[in-house]
């Protein structure tokens, strides 16, 4: 193993996307394929939605205002489902009943992060979403996944109430806007180069290989 400094990996990331589900997962088999070059990753909020009631919507009222139909989102939904079983990821949409806005779970995993418990957080939320159907805008659902990746559930409930941390990640998903991130899931690897969607695990390693090239023989970004 390298003793070089870890690539870093900043992952922006929302937990109802089901990109990034998929995108996390290649992620995960690119780092493998790395495996003798250290990498850090830090996951990054951003809102698929933010128009969407701090109560959530029911998920038929929302596939109608936006997609138009059900048909229309399954003809979207397939593709990504087979995608997802060849990574290991089952994907069960028709489980969603309501879709949360999901600034909550975005103050959860910032708490969770200072815990550097928010990978296990994030894999948890994500299956519940898309894997169970459970409403990630739910305290009682967030609390108990916040308790399942070994964090305090009175932390948990209290991380979930702060005003400041819900203006730390508004503030986060603002910088990431204003970095030029429009869609998720886009990986921005050791500052210099952005993979923007779940792409292949190959692709991600690639940039990996660069950035680690770079240090030897640095040269500018593509």
């Amino acid at each position: 193993m390298s003793k070089d400094p870890a690539i870093s990996i900043d992952v922006y990331s929302d937990v109802v996307c089901p990109w990034c589900y998929l995108g996390k997962r290649r992620l995960e088999h690119a780092v493998r394929a790395m495996k003798d070059t250290p990498v850090a990753i830090r996951w990054r909020p951003f809102q698929l939605d933010a128009t969407i009631p701090e109560g959530g919507i029911s998920r038929v009222e929302y596939v109608r205002n936006k997609f138009g139909s059900s048909e229309a989102l399954k003809r979207i939904h397939g593709p990504l489902i087979a995608m997802g079983s060849e990574v290991g990821v089952e994907f069960h949409f028709e489980l969603i009943k309501r879709s949360p806005n999901t600034l909550r779970a975005h103050r959860l995993i910032d708490f969770a992060r200072e815990e550097r418990a928010d990978e296990r957080l994030i894999e948890d939320l994500f299956a519940l979403y898309f894997v169970e159907g459970a409403d990630l805008g739910d305290r009682t659902i967030l609390v108990d996944a916040a308790e399942k990746a070994g964090l305090s559930r009175e932390d948990a409930m209290s991380a979930l109430d702060s005003d400041h941390r819900g203006r730390s990640v508004e503030t986060e998903i603002r910088a990431a806007v204003e970095l030029g991130v429009t869609g998720v899931p886009t990986f921005v690897v050791d500052n210099r180069y952005a993979i923007v969607g779940a792409q292949e695990s190959r692709y991600i390693a690639g940039a990996i290989a660069r950035a680690r090239s770079d240090r030897v023989s640095p040269h500018p970004p593509a």
